[in-house]
């Protein structure tokens, strides 16, 4: 895969790029990222890259002029251009897959007040990392490169991923390192049994458990197997369950139905 990203602050993607799994991704040549100046491509004598509003507002926006030379200089046919923008798709596991596919992705970041609008008739989706206002897209296109780039074989083991939070529509259960006990709290016996089949229910029903306290609207995507059911029939009778997993269930019993 290749990845371009167009940016006002190139600067930023140094340590991203060569930190972590990302750079282990780019030396196994998994993946290969490159960013682009936006501000190399203007027209303006002064080296603008913005400009105010036409009709007023506040604020100063993003020219079409640079961004759009910027784009051309890096889009091929198996383009995929991708703009980081607050009033995008809300970014999730599920594209992050979906843009694991493509064989060229081109993210454009935002800054200022926004873009001119008729960059979007070059972009194919513009996404949003979350209902906040960040200063630039440089920190959400780095989130969607990771989140993308991390799915890529040869990056990280293929198991570690599908075992992952969202990865199966259920937060990830509970992992422990050792020492046994610390400070009093000790790892749970049933993971020292050696027993396969016992662990990995153990660790789907912890997961239930979680995703019924902290995402119960995860289940409202996921078609439940038999196995879950019973699962989560044998959490909601188990009577010395805390209160908060009883209200969970209660509030989470739309999606179960």
């Amino acid at each position: 895969m290749k990845i371009d990203i167009l940016t006002l602050f190139p600067e930023m993607f140094n340590e991203f790029l060569n930190t972590s799994i990302i750079k282990r991704a780019r030396l196994k040549k998994a993946v290969e990222v490159s960013t682009h100046n936006i501000r190399d491509f203007t027209t303006d004598k002064n080296g603008r890259v913005d400009d105010y509003s036409v009709g007023g507002g506040a604020g100063l926006i993003m020219k079409c002029q640079p961004v759009l030379d910027c784009l051309k200089s890096v889009k091929q046919e198996n383009s995929y251009v991708v703009l980081l923008s607050p009033r995008g798709t809300k970014f999730n596991q599920k594209i992050a897959h979906e843009l694991a596919f493509k064989e060229h992705l081109v993210l454009i970041c935002g800054h200022y007040e926004g873009v001119d609008e008729r960059i979007l008739e070059s972009v194919d989706l513009e996404i949003s990392i979350g209902d906040y206002i960040l200063t630039g897209g440089e920190l959400a296109s780095m989130v969607v490169a990771d989140a993308t780039i991390r799915l890529l074989e040869g990056s990280i083991s293929s198991s570690s991923i599908i075992e992952e939070s969202f990865e199966n529509d259920l937060l990830e259960y509970p992992q422990y390192a050792l020492p046994r006990e610390y400070n009093g709290k000790s790892i749970p016996d049933i993971l020292f049994s050696g027993n396969h089949i016992a662990i990995e229910k153990w660790r789907l029903k912890e997961s239930l458990k979680l995703t019924l306290q902290k995402r119960p609207d995860l289940l409202l995507n996921k078609k439940l197997s038999k196995k879950e059911i019973k699962l989560i029939q044998e959490i909601e009778n188990n009577e010395e369950n805390p209160k908060w997993l009883k209200n969970a269930i209660e509030k989470a019993d739309k999606f179960m139905k």
